[in-house]
């Protein structure tokens, strides 16, 4: 298993104004094997005007300091559109596949919606939104690219909407990013739910976080509140409740063998926390 991290990682220093080549640097002298970047900001770069220009240079870097591209994720709405009518939503997400292809990733996640639109019943939605689906694939098929979707967004974020997306696309170019943190924020149980989701699994996020109980007031400070009404907050990898030695263990036993990528998203310090998920991440890899 290859130990990625993601930029999402280090989110907090690229908005006070680093760039992705610094990032890249850090993620190579931590230990990190590859790297994935979520949609490119132009502000990040080295003067690069547009999207297509930066994933060239960022691949040029990566390919000089031995650092793999592994994947690249995007936002999308394709029931309702983001930032453009549903019906153009699938041509917006060719072109980031276009970008992906130019930073040389092999993988693009894609969101599938973040609303309902009227459905009362979330399986309608994925149902409306299949053909979209397929037609994203095929055209990634042709680039040698993977696509997939996230459990995230708190409406498709357990396993068993999921399972139900991944076999009504029925596709063969098209996965599932795996989170074990994000199940919690459906209150479903990692490890049951990443037994389920390692088949479709071609790419997998680590990620840890603090629980309080809805039982409680919700603390102050970065904590999000979960499906069922509970409490979440990121932190370090291994410093939570997720079990992530146990997650990575079931991906291990069912043959996965893609990259485990981290995604730090706490309040501690950017550097340290990602530099200690790395060391944890690759003692549980070997």
């Amino acid at each position: 298993m290859k130990i990625g991290v993601s930029s999402y990682s280090y989110q907090r220093l690229l908005n006070q104004g680093k760039t992705y080549f610094e990032i890249c640097d850090h993620a190579k002298k931590t230990g990190f094997d590859a790297i994935e970047f979520t949609d490119l900001n132009t502000q990040n770069g080295k003067g690069e005007t547009t999207q297509e220009d930066l994933a060239v240079s960022i691949r040029e870097y990566c390919e000089k300091i031995g650092l793999e591209i592994t994947a690249y994720t995007i936002g999308a709405d394709l029931l309702n559109g983001r930032g453009c009518a549903p019906a153009e939503e699938p041509e917006r997400l060719m072109g980031k596949l276009d970008i992906a292809a130019l930073l040389g990733a092999k993988i693009m996640r894609h969101d599938v919606f973040w609303s309902m639109a009227g459905f009362k019943d979330w399986r309608g939605a994925v149902d409306k939104i299949v053909p979209a689906i397929r037609e994203v694939s095929d055209y990634a098929a042709e680039k040698g690219i993977r696509t997939c979707t996230e459990n995230h967004g708190l409406i498709m974020q357990d396993s068993e909407r999921l399972v139900y997306l991944m076999r009504a696309v029925d596709h063969a170019n098209y996965g599932w990013l795996v989170d074990m943190g994000n199940f919690l924020c459906a209150d479903e149980a990692p490890q049951h739910a990443v037994g389920i989701a390692a088949p479709w699994a071609v790419h997998v996020h680590a990620k840890d976080f603090l629980f309080k109980s809805g039982e409680q007031e919700k603390p102050e400070g970065g904590w999000l509140t979960t499906r069922g009404g509970n409490y979440l907050r990121g932190t370090v990898a291994g410093h939570g409740v997720v079990p992530v030695r146990a997650c990575v263990n079931i991906l291990k036993a069912a043959g996965y063998q893609g990259t485990l990528s981290l995604e730090f998203e706490g309040m501690e310090e950017n550097l340290p926390a990602i530099e200690a998920g790395c060391a944890y991440l690759r003692k549980l890899a070997q």
